[in-house]
């Protein structure tokens, strides 16, 4: 026997935070950031389309690989208002973050396998930085850890700028 559960075309703001992951508060702040949209009911209440919980499933990871609100808002401004994005808009997306994440992952790879090791940071805490960072010699490379790859040492952006 067939299952006859007829699945509803828009969500409420409960079903979304339960179905996503996200506070419910946290959907009312993407919706003010035009991440996400709702539509309203007869009684003034928010309606999310389904899309909706794939939008926010990309704003989680892109968040996680250290995307800004801004980054994310740009790139979800170019997927299509008037219909449910395809796997090809999905695609189209995700390849103008494939260096990016490339070079993420490389990144996470340098900081795994180096953070045991002088990462050049200054602190001279460890027996391999005398030998790798003498006298902090890594000072007269600028700031941070300059043995990390140079994504890992840039300036996380500012949360509420992206606020904006």
């Amino acid at each position: 026997m067939a299952n006859s559960t007829v699945v509803p075309e828009t969500l409420t703001v409960g079903e979304v935070a339960r179905r996503s992951g996200f506070a419910p508060s946290a959907l009312r702040f993407y919706e003010r950031a035009g991440l996400i949209r709702a539509e309203r009911s007869e009684g003034g209440q928010r309606r999310y389309r389904r899309v909706v919980l794939r939008r926010l499933a990309f704003v989680r990871a892109a968040r996680h690989v250290g995307l800004s609100l801004d980054e994310v808002r740009e790139a979800l401004a170019r997927l299509p208002e008037s219909r449910t994005p395809t796997r090809e808009d999905w695609a189209r997306l995700s390849s103008s973050w494939r260096q990016r994440l490339d070079a993420e992952i490389e990144g996470l790879l340098a900081l795994r396998d180096r953070l045991t090791s002088c990462i050049g940071c200054g602190c001279l805490s460890l027996k391999k930085c005398r030998i790798s960072n003498p006298n902090d010699m890594a000072a007269r490379s600028g700031p941070g850890a300059v043995f990390l790859p140079s994504r890992l040492r840039e300036p996380l952006p500012d949360v509420k700028a992206s606020m904006r």
